[in-house]
């Protein structure tokens, strides 16, 4: 047997064991519409055997939604072009309908020549389970939670609103900091009173200084005329101080004082002015560590966190992205007067398998993009950005038998990254191969830590 032949059937062995062990079915056919490929999970799906397929037409085997008239391997086969992410069903051997995602590619023989296509395809039942399941869950004020964690901290919330203490709020940017202090002063006692916001980290010292306490009349050129300051205006009602990490060891000072005393001294005055407001203050720094550092005093640290709060980052409040993404969709249809359905079955498994280093914020905007897009109907993948499909590097391979194999093995090399949260060593040992390799294959398939 030649070097040649002898890398073939490597390359075959290999081919073979990607397909044995990704967990997406996958078959491919030739000309005739005959099965000609059937792996494992494919069998798990279907509850058809290998033996039962190879041979049979592939629309006695499925019966699915799209064998009639949207056949997708069908549309591949005569434009040549991919499908990637489409939804329909099919019946098992049970009779059971089954939600799933389908993507086909063309298969070309060594002249280049077309030899049939290859379909693969994904079991969204879990994801039409949960979508299904999808209800209330935890209310509390503005707040709706699916999430355990979400639910210890609206749990506490009555109890907090009731109570005049100051209130500190802790978590990644974008969990919602902002939404979870004005439901605390929708359910106190002052809630008629102002809500005031003020975010500490967007203005320079000088600035933050006059928002905070006013100015009079005279206190600097151009101030002609007197300004109540934030603390003034929440009155009686809640003053909310996102971002208090960001503030400088000058104004920490003076916002212990006002802590302290319940009094500010507005710029320009030499009479105390009583504040009656009460104080929440957020942020996404780690408080602690900047005391270490000197970088916040101690005593305003100890004074701000009388109770604390801490909202769990989206990524680990996953039961939460269905409603989230439910309610943003009917939000935007109001706003822009149109009738979109919601996230179908692919797009939903894309938002549950993503991270959302962004929270909720990351959330809301992807589904505004998907808005602009989407003129109707649900939001499918082809209108999601880059980050969540990984379409750019698809697009980039050359359409024939490769590019199902590049696919095939990216989509295996990744679930088994996930599997190991990115510890290539491990990941190697689980694809069976030496860890150069898996180097290569990333560079070459341009994957990338999400």
């Amino acid at each position: 047997m030649t070097s040649k032949k002898v890398v073939h059937e490597q390359w075959r062995g290999f081919t073979k064991a990607i397909l044995e062990s990704i967990s997406d079915g996958v078959f491919t056919v030739d000309q005739k519409w005959l099965i000609t490929s059937f792996n494992r999970a494919a069998e798990q799906i279907t509850g058809i055997t290998r033996e039962q397929a190879l041979g049979r037409p592939c629309w006695e085997v499925f019966r699915s939604s799209m064998c009639e008239s949207e056949c997708a391997l069908r549309y591949t086969l005569n434009t040549g072009k991919p499908v990637i992410g489409k939804s329909c069903y099919f019946i098992d051997a049970q009779g059971r309908r089954i939600p799933i995602s389908v993507s086909t590619a063309l298969l070309r023989d060594d002249q280049g020549r077309s030899a049939g296509g290859a379909e693969t395809f994904r079991d969204l039942s879990e994801v039409e389970i949960l979508r299904q399941k999808l209800s209330r869950g935890f209310v509390m004020g503005d707040l709706v939670s699916h999430s355990p964690s979400m639910q210890r901290v609206l749990e506490v919330i009555p109890a907090v609103a009731a109570s005049a203490s100051t209130v500190l709020i802790l978590g990644e940017t974008g969990t919602g900091k902002e939404l979870l202090a004005k439901t605390i002063h929708s359910l106190g006692p002052n809630k008629k009173s102002p809500f005031v916001a003020v975010n500490c980290g967007a203005l320079p010292d000088s600035l933050l200084e006059s928002e905070l306490f006013g100015y009079r009349a005279g206190a600097f050129t151009g101030a002609d005329r007197d300004k109540p300051g934030r603390f003034a205006l929440a009155g009686s009602g809640t003053l909310f101080l996102d971002e208090i990490g960001e503030v400088s060891p000058a104004l920490q000072v003076r916002l212990l004082r006002v802590l302290q005393e319940k009094t500010f001294d507005p710029l320009g005055s030499s009479r105390p002015e009583k504040t009656h407001a009460r104080i929440i203050t957020a942020t996404n720094r780690d408080l602690e560590e900047l005391v270490q550092k000197n970088t916040f005093r101690r005593d305003l640290y100890y004074r701000i966190n009388v109770v604390r709060m801490e909202l769990p980052p989206l990524r680990r409040r996953k039961e939460d992205i269905p409603y989230l993404a439910e309610h943003f969709t009917a939000r935007f249809n109001r706003l822009q007067n149109k009738n979109v359905k919601g996230l179908s079955n692919e797009a939903l498994s894309l938002f549950m398998a993503y991270d959302w280093p962004g929270n909720i914020r990351e959330l809301e905007n992807i589904i505004e993009r998907a808005f602009v897009l989407c003129a109707g109907g649900t939001i499918g993948i082809e209108h999601l950005p880059g980050e969540l499909t990984h379409r750019e590097k698809i697009a980039c391979l050359p359409q024939d038998i490769r590019t199902a194999k590049d696919i095939l093995e990216a989509r295996s090399i990744e679930l088994a990254l996930r599997k190991t949260g990115f510890n290539k060593t491990r990941a190697a040992g689980l694809l069976g191969m030496h860890k150069s390799t898996l180097y290569r294959k990333l560079k070459r398939l341009n994957i990338q830590k999400p």
